[in-house]
């Protein structure tokens, strides 16, 4: 079996393999997340590609793809430490607008742009150990994929839209924790899970074709680039500004919705997703490949 295949094979089963996850807490789901971390994996330079091979033996699906919803996992597997780290996976602008102030919005580092930053400087770290690096390798895959979600870097007091529920007309099935809601083809859930996964999910394509033509839409590289200190928090303003010059709030405060928003939607999330990825490989590439030390 070559390597192509035997990652296609590793990177179907770990979105097959759900564990029981609550998709309604993590960003962009198994599928969404999966999707970024495939589209970083092709465009690692050989030493980042060796080293995420090298810090990721041992765990059951060992591609940036496979673990990419571990930080949510943690919910399951590691109740501590998610709640240790809940804070990591968004920032709020407690004072509106969408020109974060880490001071007043991240204090002690703890939020998405925080967790980026601390977790790089782990992976980055030779002298850390094996485990450490290991768990911060996958931290920066998560949340890389988390700050590009709008709905984790917003300015209302909503939770991140989890609190703005929403009527679904739509014949996608829901995950299994949610099935209970689907009634009479309508489904009971909030904007902050129609971004997570329904508009994703509603692609009638398979995935790993879907996450192919998505990498084929990225313009090519430069995936050496160096990323500077600050990008994090550009990309979380970037999120915020999205949710009104995109219109990601339904019209007129309806709390009704049908299949065609995911499809108006599903272009901007695609875009997010195809960004995540790109600059997830320059992070690793930076920081664990040719480019380490640029940073």
């Amino acid at each position: 079996m070559n390597t192509s295949s035997r990652f296609r094979i590793l990177l179907s089963a770990a979105l097959l393999c759900l564990g029981g996850v609550s998709f309604h807490a993590a960003a962009w789901s198994r599928l969404g997340h999966a999707m970024v971390g495939d589209i970083a994996r092709r465009h690692l330079d050989p030493k980042a590609r060796a080293e995420v091979d090298r810090l990721l033996a041992g765990e059951p699906y060992p591609n940036l793809g496979g673990v990419a919803s571990w930080a949510d996992d943690l919910r399951n597997t590691d109740p501590e430490l998610f709640r240790q780290t809940s804070r990591w996976h968004y920032i709020n602008a407690k004072g509106g607008g969408c020109d974060f102030d880490l001071a007043r919005d991240c204090p002690d580092g703890d939020c998405v742009v925080g967790a980026i930053n601390k977790e790089l400087a782990i992976l980055g770290d030779p002298d850390q150990p094996l485990e450490a690096r290991r768990n911060a390798l996958k931290f920066v895959v998560h949340f890389v994929g988390d700050v590009h979600q709008p709905m984790h870097a917003g300015n209302r007091p909503d939770a991140g839209g989890n609190k703005y529920q929403i009527s679904l007309r739509t014949q996608i099935q829901p995950e299994a924790y949610a099935a209970k809601n689907y009634v009479n083809g309508v489904m009971g859930t909030n904007l902050h899970a129609i971004w997570d996964y329904y508009i994703l999910a509603s692609k009638p394509l398979p995935v790993l074709d879907y996450i192919a033509q998505l990498d084929q839409a990225l313009t090519p590289g430069p995936y050496e680039t160096p990323v500077a200190p600050d990008e994090p928090l550009a990309w979380a303003e970037e999120s915020c500004r999205l949710i009104d010059a995109k219109g990601l709030y339904p019209p007129n405060n309806s709390h009704i919705l049908t299949d065609a928003y995911l499809d108006s939607m599903r272009p901007l999330a695609e875009e997010r997703v195809r960004l995540a990825g790109e600059r997830l490989a320059r992070l690793l590439n930076q920081t664990i490949g040719e480019g380490a030390h640029a940073r």
